[in-house]
């Protein structure tokens, strides 16, 4: 049923460690499943099921082909990578980008925690 933190509906925190599921696999379904201005459904067999058919079979579909790619114009050995200057200046500007949107995120907490909005 729909995730309800006041009735007890969902897989929170605890219980999701509890499962011994790795993080990155409920960062992943969580993140495939957020809803978009609604409360979204949550069941096992539906995190198996994008686990096993996004997840898996995607990642494992890329990986496949990247490394039938470095076998088939490079030999199979992945070649050094050499930034142009562009690239340096991409990295700069992303960098940067990342650095004020965790300052922002942390503004954020500081409010939250000051409202006492935060959760522990």
């Amino acid at each position: 049923g729909k995730f309800s933190k006041s009735r007890g509906v969902g897989v929170f925190g605890d219980m999701a460690k509890d499962t011994g599921i790795p993080a990155d696999i409920w960062r992943f379904y969580l993140l495939y499943l957020r809803p978009e201005g609604q409360d979204s459904a949550f069941s096992w067999s539906d995190l198996m099921l994008k686990n096993n058919s996004e997840l898996l079979n995607n990642l494992g579909n890329f990986i496949n082909r990247a490394g039938m790619f470095v076998c088939k114009f490079f030999g199979g050995t992945v070649p050094n990578m050499v930034l142009t200057l562009d690239d340096k200046r991409l990295l700069a500007r992303v960098t940067l980008e990342l650095r004020q949107y965790h300052q922002l995120l942390e503004k954020v907490r500081c409010v939250a925690e000051t409202l006492g909005l935060a959760q522990g």
